[in-house]
């Protein structure tokens, strides 16, 4: 489906669509094979070349570090995450006291970066399962978000990619994810809407339900329902 759909485009196109190419984070097969020191060492020298073709001064007390800046950033911190071998354990218990009803995280906050300009996504994550004899620390639903936040994303994949997590570690299909974030590649450039935010849900087992699904909602604002999701 994905495919039928980029027939015909070229990469700017897929680009200024925002259109993501598959469910998985694109990654090499060699992807791990260089240490963080080794990877560090060559974004620095790759990012002052850039800088350099822009025509900055390296040699200037403000902009000299700033490759190594750049480069410790995407590794360390904004794009860490990319490494399976950073991956939280999805701890989960047994449901002695059966709660049997919905929970939901609210308002986990969310930094990604868009795959197509590198930009940031800032926003929310709203995340539910019911459910049916596991449970999962709370803490552990927002540390799943920011695991397939830190790398370069596309909104959609990434609701997909927190819902599958849920659903793997909780042994059922009653997941909900629900993201409110905004572009700054829509923002900053292109259209530059400051005031649009993007809004991608994804549902499975009882959220497929209508009934569910607004109780879900509902439980989330009622400024989300005009969404009709």
């Amino acid at each position: 489906m994905i495919q039928e759909k980029l027939n015909g485009l070229d990469a700017d196109e897929i680009g200024d669509l925002h259109m993501a190419t598959s469910y998985d984070t694109p990654l090499r097969e060699d992807a791990f094979l260089l240490d963080d020191d080794t990877k560090i060492k060559l974004i620095e020298e790759y990012f002052g070349k850039i800088m350099h073709t822009l025509g900055l001064d390296l040699n200037d007390d403000s902009l000299r570090g700033t490759p190594g800046r750049v480069a410790k950033m995407y590794v360390q911190e904004i794009f860490k995450r990319l490494n399976p071998a950073h991956k939280p354990k999805a701890k989960v218990f047994e449901n002695k006291y059966q709660y049997g009803e919905m929970l939901i995280e609210k308002n986990i906050t969310l930094y990604s970066s868009c795959e197509h300009h590198f930009l940031p996504i800032i926003g929310n994550a709203h995340v539910a399962y019911i459910s049916t004899g596991r449970v999962i620390g709370l803490s552990k639903m927002n540390r799943i978000v920011e695991y397939y936040s830190k790398r370069p994303q596309v909104q959609e994949r990434l609701a997909m990619q927190i819902m599958k997590e849920l659903q793997e570690a909780l042994d059922t299909e009653d997941v909900a994810v629900l993201i409110d974030a905004k572009h700054m590649c829509v923002t900053t450039r292109g259209i530059k809407d400051i005031n649009s935010s993007t809004v991608t849900a994804e549902y499975g087992g009882k959220f497929l339900e209508k009934e569910t699904r607004e109780e879900f909602l509902r439980y989330l604002g009622n400024d989300l329902m005009q969404y009709g999701i």
